[in-house]
């Protein structure tokens, strides 16, 4: 304990983990009568804000660094919750393609064990993204940073922005264009859409790379950019791109777009042969 820290660090990390686990169990509890499994990326954003408040207050600390990033997480917290509610009723509460995917494939016990496939697994995932967090929050941290610190910390702070605004821009776009219920079943192909497509993910490993910056000059902890490093495999290989793309590729113009449009870093579109 440190800087007038109230518990010990361990038993607030037992403490966000375990409230992960109950409120991704109550959305479960919710999901079945709505046979929508998608309610969990609700809390996706929000808990990894829940867990910062939790451990700043629980930390007793109140440096530059560990109110950038509570305050920083929360409202990159509340503008993706909110995004994502107003997409879901926009598609009338439909589950998400790649969550009924996996119902279809998951058979009549897949309500069941997606307790644990889905929504446990997803609170544990959170709590381990979450290390740049808990790093910046509950590990003593050298007073004052050292000059190469303090600039390690701007350069996150700055890519945390960058990667924020990317995704708000990109989110936008989409919600603009699938604003029109004749284009809601078509490609967006335009904007940042046009140099990528995915750029809200790019600008969500973006800024998470910028809060494993953070969290490294605050605590001294290198290893917490395992965090950013796993989110971005994730997102390229795992539960991002990959289920979203075998939804899209049934899209008319799907393969002219994913001929001329980078899959993730952003780029000039190539230009397409005819034929």
């Amino acid at each position: 304990m440190h800087h007038g820290q109230a518990f010990g660090w361990d038993s607030v990390l037992i403490a966000t983990l375990l409230l992960g686990l109950v409120i991704f169990s109550v959305l479960w509890l919710i999901h079945g009568p709505r046979r929508d499994a998608g309610i969990v990326d609700w809390w996706w954003a929000g808990g990894f804000a829940a867990t910062a408040w939790l451990e700043w207050v629980a930390s007793g600390r109140a440096g530059g660094l560990q109110l950038f990033v509570t305050v920083a997480v929360t409202i990159w917290a509340v503008r993706l919750t909110v995004h994502l509610v107003v997409r879901h009723r926009r598609r009338g509460g439909i589950e998400d393609p790649r969550y009924a995917a996996m119902r279809a494939r998951g058979g009549p016990n897949w309500p069941r064990t997606n307790l644990i496939t889905v929504f446990w697994l997803q609170a544990v995932v959170q709590w381990a993204l979450a290390a740049p967090i808990h790093a910046a929050l509950l590990h003593p941290e050298p007073d004052p940073l050292s000059p190469a610190a303090l600039w390690l910390a701007s350069a996150g702070c700055a890519l945390f922005v960058i990667g924020f605004v990317i995704e708000w821009v990109a989110d936008a776009q989409l919600s603009a264009d699938k604003a029109d219920p004749a284009r809601r079943s078509r490609l967006v192909t335009t904007g940042l859409w046009a140099w990528s497509r995915h750029p809200n993910y790019f600008g969500e490993a973006v800024l998470w790379w910028g809060l494993g910056l953070v969290g490294a000059a605050a605590s001294g902890l290198w290893w917490v950019l395992v965090a950013p490093a796993a989110l971005t495999v994730l997102l390229l290989k795992v539960s991002g791109i990959p289920p979203l793309e075998a939804v899209l590729a049934t899209r008319p113009g799907w393969t002219d777009y994913a001929a001329r449009t980078s899959a993730f870093l952003p780029r000039p579109p190539r230009p397409v042969r005819p034929g």
